[in-house]
């Protein structure tokens, strides 16, 4: 999020186009070694040089055994992604829990991908752009209830046909699971992010539980209040227009303890209200919770350096988080750190949070457009990681430049393609579609580049809804369950008259 004017701003990315886009939308997928698994370890893949002639033990989508270029033998694989699939090959395996496994792969082809889900622990992934034959290796540890994970290979959207050989995962052998994958399963449509093998044919994967509370409406409108005044309108949480359903208070503060949040109401914006006290802050929200709005904290912003990255840290958010909820009435937080998560440890402090809030609580995200190109990306990982509690995630869609669309086209930012190509990443990705909202700023002072029309906004929530009222880029299925829009902020939506409030949450409540 832009910072309040007394912080030290952000300098803009510069991101190249194509490839280049791509590459470092994917730069948290670095090259990782094995994790150690002993030499005497069987590999515990099913036909990983493809030498049985056919996809035999492998769940392909677009996938065949070719012999025109192999690794070593006659045969490899051979997988094509269109333009709305990655052309992922998938194979379940049986293992040991908490026990290491190195994961490798030779591969060819542009942007190839190898790593394995459902691990219990922090899933891995690597990647290549390789014109010859390169060699993949990652590695992971089984969580202690782990009996079986899934390994995959995929390209990219759009890309040309990707080849694999020798695939190999060295480590205990575990008892057969139930179920074995055939040359005739269909894979999920993305091949990227599937938090477990439970995936269905639309990108959206199971999960017993929405991670939405009771209360909310279909399609949710989601604005920022600024705690603290930067040239944007002041207000009391009780001036936020009523078409917001999600308040987020921006922002909670670290503090000395690692991992700790704290929150204090700026006492500059309290002297320009005419004295806005604690009291009155705290009954503002609990007026705006008795007429069915959430109001969450959101831990971050541009400047923001908590961190939760050990079990200790970790700890403390949870319990600093909600400690500020219950002291201020808050439903939930809001994640907006832009200088790094730790997916693991984080998550952890979110589930230990979301158990002891209960059934009501409201967990929201705000990742930069360049968080949310890859299933790779930490962020990315942290909200798969969360699903079963995640509320939405409202990417920002501004302060970015060009970057890549689930298509493989570059696209610039302040357009509808911009917006439906970049949202399709993470509907395909594994994230549910009542997941997914588009982040938006209020006015172009509100942020350095980025912005586009209320109309423009309603018109990619068409497109991605209904396939109506598309760009140039349509995608090629619809998510009528579409999550929603969010904007920074209220205070320059209403400097600007409520334009998101009036035009965007009225579309966004209507839609059926």
């Amino acid at each position: 999020m832009p910072p309040a004017r007394h912080r030290r701003p952000r300098a803009a990315h510069t991101l190249l186009a194509g490839a280049c886009a791509v590459a470092l939308g994917l730069s948290g997928l670095a090259l990782a070694t094995g994790t150690g698994a002993q030499a005497a370890d069987p590999d515990l893949i099913t036909n990983g040089g493809f030498e049985t002639g056919t996809l035999s033990g492998w769940s392909c989508g677009n996938g065949a055994v070719q012999s025109t270029t192999a690794h070593s033998g006659r045969y490899a694989l051979q997988s094509t992604p269109g333009s709305g699939d990655t052309g992922e090959c998938t194979q379940t395996v049986a293992v040991q829990p908490s026990s290491t496994y190195t994961l490798s792969s030779w591969v060819q082809g542009s942007y190839v991908y190898l790593g394995a889900r459902g691990t219990g622990g922090t899933d891995p992934g690597t990647w290549t752009n390789s014109t010859g034959w390169a060699q993949l290796s990652t590695g992971f540890t089984t969580g202690p209830g782990t009996t079986s994970v899934t390994v995959y290979l995929h390209g990219w959207y759009g890309q040309p046909a990707f080849l694999a050989d020798d695939v190999s995962l060295i480590g205990p052998g575990g008892p057969q699971p139930s179920q074995s994958p055939t040359a005739t399963t269909s894979p999920s449509p993305t091949g990227t992010g599937s938090p477990s093998p439970t995936d269905t044919g639309t990108g959206s994967p199971t999960a017993t539980s929405t991670g939405k509370p009771p209360g909310l409406p279909k399609h949710i409108l989601t604005g920022y209040w600024q705690n603290f005044d930067n040239g944007a309108t002041v207000q009391r949480i009780s001036d936020v227009p009523a078409a917001y359903d999600i308040i987020a208070v921006s922002f909670a503060d670290a503090t000395s303890t690692p991992g700790g949040l704290g929150f204090t109401l700026d006492p500059a914006l309290s002297s320009r209200l005419g004295g806005y006290t604690d009291a009155q802050f705290k009954a503002d929200i609990a007026a705006k919770r008795a007429a069915g709005k959430k109001v969450v904290l959101s831990v971050g912003g541009q400047n923001g350096t908590v961190s939760a990255s050990d079990p200790t840290s970790a700890a403390n958010f949870a319990s600093t988080a909600r400690a500020l909820m219950q002291g201020y009435g808050f439903d939930g937080i809001d994640i907006d750190l832009e200088n790094g998560v730790n997916a693991v440890y984080l998550g952890q402090a979110l589930h230990s949070l979301a158990a002891k809030s209960g059934s009501g609580f409201v967990l929201t995200m705000a990742p930069q457009t360049i968080d949310m190109q890859s299933t790779g990306m930490e962020y990315f990982k942290l909200a798969l990681n969360v699903k079963d509690i995640l509320t939405i995630v409202n990417m920002q869609y501004y302060n970015s430049g060009a970057m890549n669309g689930c298509d493989g086209n570059v696209y610039s930012q302040g357009t509808e393609d911009f917006l439906t190509g970049l949202a399709c990443i993470q509907l395909k990705g594994g994230l549910r579609p009542d997941q997914v909202g588009l982040g938006v700023p209020a006015s172009t002072s509100a942020a350095g580049g980025g912005y586009v029309s209320p109309s423009v906004v309603d018109n990619a929530l068409d497109c991605l809804a209904a396939g109506t009222n598309c760009g140039s880029y349509k995608p090629d299925t619809t998510w009528p369950g579409i999550g929603g829009a969010m904007t920074w902020s209220t205070n320059w939506d209403a400097k600007a008259g409520n334009p998101v409030a009036g035009t965007i949450g009225a579309h966004l409540h209507a839609m059926p």
